[in-house]
């Protein structure tokens, strides 16, 4: 437990350091965003449409945090998140490109830190200090922004934090929390956990606001 504990402390140190005050960035128009979003609609925008080999879930992106979506997007561009498809469609993309199609995503407001329901699993009381006690997020201003998991796909997470676990996805500070879920049963309950928690996360179909 002390070893958990200890790894925790340095690791949320790390974060601190990495992320720290946000850095400024293009404002991105959201009436062009939507129309670049056009492309992304095929997958994105059709209700439990999954992704094929491996199976999951596509994730849902309306209301996503507009910073987290610009920096997903760059690692993708960059390869640190390594799916062929989107590599080609965020390498088809400029920065502006980028912030408008983040912007349009967000919406007018961020998402705001919501109640919890149920009890915390311990295999997710060390994301609290980034991605908030339920997943909805916290008020402090962290850069690059941390993904809302909250009603997030559940099926999307679990294999998110594999890939942050064995590598395959390059984040510093993901790839090292991922270690402390031990087990695949751990990665499973935290999935589910933030899964069935309330948020405003849904498709971002043509009709969606």
């Amino acid at each position: 437990m002390l070893l958990r504990m200890t790894g925790w402390v340095l690791l949320a140190g790390v974060a601190a350091a990495t992320l720290g005050a946000p850095r400024a960035h293009a404002a991105g128009d959201p009436v062009l965003g939507e129309k670049k979003f056009y492309t992304c609609y095929g997958c994105h925008g059709v209700e439990n449409y999954k992704n094929a080999y491996p199976d999951y879930s596509v994730p849902k992106l309306r209301h996503q945090h507009a910073a987290y979506i610009v920096s997903a997007l760059k690692e993708y561009q960059s390869g640190d998140r390594p799916h062929a498809t989107m590599h080609a469609q965020a390498a088809s993309l400029s920065s502006q490109d980028i912030e408008d199609i983040a912007a349009y995503l967000q919406g007018p407001e961020p998402t705001k830190p919501t109640k919890t329901v149920g009890s915390v699993p311990p295999q997710v009381v060390q994301c609290g200090a980034c991605h908030g006690e339920n997943g909805s997020g916290v008020d402090a201003p962290l850069d690059p922004k941390p993904p809302v998991l909250a009603g997030q796909h559940a099926d999307y997470i679990e294999q998110a934090l594999a890939a942050y676990k064995s590598g395959r996805r390059k984040n510093v500070v993901m790839n090292g929390m991922a270690q402390l879920l031990k087990t695949d049963a751990d990665i499973k309950i935290a999935a589910e956990y933030f899964a069935h928690q309330p948020s405003p996360l849904a498709t971002a179909t043509t009709s969606s606001k």
